[in-house]
């Protein structure tokens, strides 16, 4: 608590009693910019969550047989994920 009292009496010090309230204008005019800024930032990103998906303007090429599949199922580290798996049980 004393750590305040000593800025606020080497800011008083330093401005002076006529400087301090233009600088609480300005520093509240700028906290308030902040807040519009990030509020409309915040209205921006709901507005894209609730819009549809749109669909992509490139169409699939099939000229190649993978060109559906998420990967290539002789690749040794491949996981097919278009088929679910059994829980295996081990005894």
């Amino acid at each position: 608590m004393s750590e305040l009292l000593l800025i606020a009496v080497v800011v008083l010090l330093l401005f002076g009693g006529k400087k301090i309230p233009e600088l609480m204008r300005g520093l509240g005019k700028g906290i308030r910019e902040f807040n519009d800024a990030k509020n409309n930032v915040r209205q921006e990103i709901e507005e894209g969550m609730r819009e549809k998906p749109v669909q992509s303007a490139v169409p699939a090429t099939t000229d190649t047989p993978y060109a559906t599949d998420a990967v290539k199922p002789e690749a040794p580290h491949a996981i097919d994920i278009t088929k679910p798996e059994a829980p295996q049980h081990n005894a």
